[in-house]
């Protein structure tokens, strides 16, 4: 029911995002979402990508600074308020929601996110009839 995200930390400096996409480009790994967070020292760049365990070893024999964590991603209909919805599912269970973020792929809202319950997520996931992205939904759009 999770999606491997990549996490990567940057120096806020010219030239190290461009060093950790050209690693992507060589290696073939298509990005389907990329959010940065920044900071004054660095920021960290989130990835959703078609192959995010060898994306991971690719970035980590090139000595770059990176996390492989999971995180809940689910549809949603293109239309106003859809995203509103599915994040009252959760506040109205209490979860909190860490950080999220959106993108548009074939057509579909998808909404990602960490949150501080994960069994509790699952859990409001599947009593709502939430439409959940697979790691194989995500290969197929790449």
């Amino acid at each position: 029911m999770t999606i491997k995200q990549l996490s990567i930390f940057l120096e806020n400096k010219s030239g190290t995002l461009v060093k950790v996409l050209n690693l992507f480009k060589h290696s073939q790994i298509q990005l389907i979402a990329m959010t940065i967070a920044d900071t004054a020292e660095y920021g960290i760049c989130r990835i959703i990508c078609s192959e995010p365990t060898r994306a991971w070893e690719v970035l980590k024999e090139a000595g770059v600074a990176v996390a492989l964590t999971d995180v809940f991603a689910i549809e949603l209909d293109n239309k106003p308020g859809c995203g509103a919805d599915a994040i009252k599912v959760f506040s109205d269970a209490g979860i909190s929601i860490a950080y999220l973020y959106s993108f548009l792929v074939a057509g579909k809202g998808i909404l990602v996110f960490r949150t501080d319950n994960n069994e509790q997520a699952r859990e409001a996931i599947v009593l709502n009839n939430l439409k959940f992205v697979t790691e194989k939904m995500l290969e197929e759009w790449a």
